[in-house]
């Protein structure tokens, strides 16, 4: 059985940016390379349940902490204001995954990526078409380009407390992220609460809507679900963005709007192989959302996991591996 020092990562030197990553097993003639990417508020630690299980199948594997996360951090020419923003779009995103496998020698790898990181996976057909093998989405399904800015979009669905529309004003989300990032994570990492929402309409809307800033001023024991991850599992979230803090991440969405004209025209095709696996109970990402993906991908599998919520490589771990199993021995046989 594989072992991973999850304090003890390997840092790559890329352009301006020197990524920690978490490494198992080794580049094989017979077994294409992994990326795992993470999404927000996560770090490569979030695929802790999965990284060792696919090394001891053969694959290369690889975990790194993204851009503005973790061990990582920001870009090296970050200036740690509001003009550094655009240095977290998904050019530069793409960019350091095919910058990665530069540095590991790889010519090309099989994406996979939840939340965040499935938008980052669900680009790299279009950003680098030659370096992609496959994709692999969790939770996050393929979202082709709409005719309408997505946060027009966001306030149109959740209003403007929403997180994704008040995270645009720079410097306001990030104070209060900070401020307790205990709390911060504590209020993301919830059970699946479903329409189990109690208390007072204006805190079921501020649920129903995702106002995290607005919830953060609440009292946390009066959050409906209860924590998600056992303590030992949640502390090193905790440390991380104690250490780094959110900026990064929500530099994220901040480039919502630069990312869609950067994609004005790119196709609403995908040609190579995908894996769509969806969580039954996700709030931010419902399985429906999904639904219009085989317009768009013609060799496409979708998979369902029932009674998973928004974490699935915490919540569902062995369902979640063994659907990437199953059709990676499938689609890539040995």
């Amino acid at each position: 059985m594989t072992n991973i020092n999850w304090t003890t990562p390997r840092f790559v030197d890329l352009p301006d940016l020197r990524m920690a990553v978490f490494e198992a097993g080794s580049p094989s003639p017979t077994h294409p390379t992994i990326i795992l990417c993470h999404g927000f508020p996560e770090i490569a630690y979030s695929w802790r349940h999965i990284i060792a299980p696919l090394a001891d199948l053969g694959y290369h594997v690889i975990a790194p902490d993204l851009r503005g996360f973790g061990a990582t951090g920001n870009p090296l020419s970050d200036p740690g204001d509001a003009t550094g923003v655009t240095l977290f779009d998904m050019q530069h995103l793409c960019d350091d995954m095919a910058h990665l496998l530069d540095a590991l020698k790889v010519e090309d790898a099989i994406f996979t990526g939840h939340d965040w990181g499935g938008f980052v996976v669900w680009q790299m057909p279009f950003y680098h078409p030659h370096r992609t093998k496959a994709v692999i989405g969790i939770n996050t399904p393929f979202m082709p380009r709409q005719e309408i800015d997505p946060i027009e979009i966001f306030k149109a669905i959740w209003g403007e407390d929403s997180y994704l529309v008040r995270f645009q004003k720079y410097g306001i989300a990030e104070k209060i992220l900070n401020e307790n990032p205990r709390k911060t994570l504590l209020a993301s990492y919830r059970s699946p609460t479903g329409s189990n929402l109690s208390g007072d309409e204006t805190a079921q809307k501020m649920w129903k809507n995702f106002e995290l800033l607005n919830i953060l001023k609440t009292d946390e024991k009066l959050w409906p679900g209860s924590q998600l991850l056992p303590d030992q599992e949640f502390q090193p979230y905790i440390e991380a963005f104690t250490k780094t803090g959110f900026r990064g991440g929500v530099n994220w969405y901040r480039n919502f709007t630069r990312n869609w004209e950067l994609s004005e025209n790119f196709s609403d095709k995908i040609d190579i192989p995908c894996l769509m696996i969806c969580a039954e109970k996700d709030p931010v990402l419902p399985p429906a959302m999904a639904d219009i993906m085989p317009k768009h991908i013609a060799d496409l599998e979708t998979k369902l996991i029932k009674n998973c919520g928004h974490w699935t490589q915490s919540e569902k771990p062995e369902e979640l591996f063994h659907f990437m199993k199953d059709w990676l021995e499938r689609r890539f046989p040995v």
